[in-house]
């Protein structure tokens, strides 16, 4: 299993599924007066989660019932700041809305390695695809993250990361159903219940899931798997637009049986275009 989970790492291929010509799905809603917000992946970019939080804050005036704010997962690795991003919603209780936390192929990485769980090939693929850049942003320097010396690496990760941010990777749940969507990082299976799904799936999948169209019993609302804009499609949601890539950060609002998208964006940046690739 290791083996798949370390070329699904490698697997990072950007291909736009969008059917422009998909059929809106517009029998799907939320529960009757709440509204659902689903971020996607923050890859370490805590300056335009902020700017996200800001604009979804200010919409919130509309709202006349709860609000429910879902993050995707994929709070690490590859950004420039993946300590202070944990560290910001560890402790993110805002008063607009009632924050969940999901989990994602990352993250699980990392608690695997926090855990011991990781064998050396799996930790050192995690350090080429955003491991050191996380590492870095724990105050680890150069000398420990190109040692080549896992052991030593493994033993600062422990010391560097506090235990109320393992505390909080390790609360990060699987998935997430209101009314007639479901939230998860990266899909479901096709064919399999919403309620026997495996973890593995939730965080790592990516065919047959997207170019299925079968009706999963809920629209699944995911990150995960990079896309110049958002999808819309009539079984699934699609939010990743790649922010450590293209330098945007999507959020998609959901209410009743209507659906809009809304993004922070790096300077310099038009929204549906993908910057200069400033990750690898």
């Amino acid at each position: 299993m290791i083996r798949r989970l370390l070329s699904r790492i490698a697997n990072r291929s950007e291909t736009d599924f969008t059917d422009p010509e998909a059929p809106a799905f517009t029998h799907a809603a939320t529960p009757a007066g709440v509204r659902l917000i689903a971020v996607g992946d923050i890859h370490g970019h805590l300056d335009l989660a902020h700017d996200l939080m800001a604009r979804l804050e200010d919409e919130h005036a509309t709202a006349s019932g709860p609000t429910h704010l879902i993050f995707l997962g994929d709070y690490v690795d590859r950004g420039p700041a993946s300590a202070q991003v944990i560290d910001w919603l560890a402790g993110f209780a805002p008063g607009w809305a009632t924050p969940h936390f999901l989990r994602g192929n990352h993250e699980q990485c990392l608690i695997d390695i926090l855990s011991g769980a990781a064998p050396d090939d799996m930790l050192a693929t995690w350090l080429d695809y955003g491991g050191r850049e996380t590492l870095s942003s724990y105050g680890l320097g150069s000398r420990v993250l190109y040692s080549g010396d896992l052991e030593e690496i493994r033993a600062a990760i422990r010391q560097a990361i506090p235990p109320h941010h393992r505390r909080f990777l390790e609360a990060t749940l699987p998935c997430l159903r209101f009314g007639d969507y479901l939230f998860a990082h990266a899909g479901i299976r096709p064919g399999v219940p919403v309620e026997t799904q495996s973890e593995e799936d939730l965080f790592w999948i990516r065919e047959p899931f997207l170019s299925s169209s079968d009706d999963f019993g809920a629209v699944v609302v995911h990150g995960h798997t990079i896309t110049p804009v958002p999808e819309n499609r009539h079984n699934r949601i699609g939010i990743d637009t790649g922010v450590y890539r293209h330098g945007v950060l999507t959020a998609v609002v959901l209410e009743g049986t209507s659906r809009r998208f809304v993004a922070a964006q790096a300077s310099g940046v038009e929204a549906g275009q993908p910057a200069h690739q400033v990750g690898g």
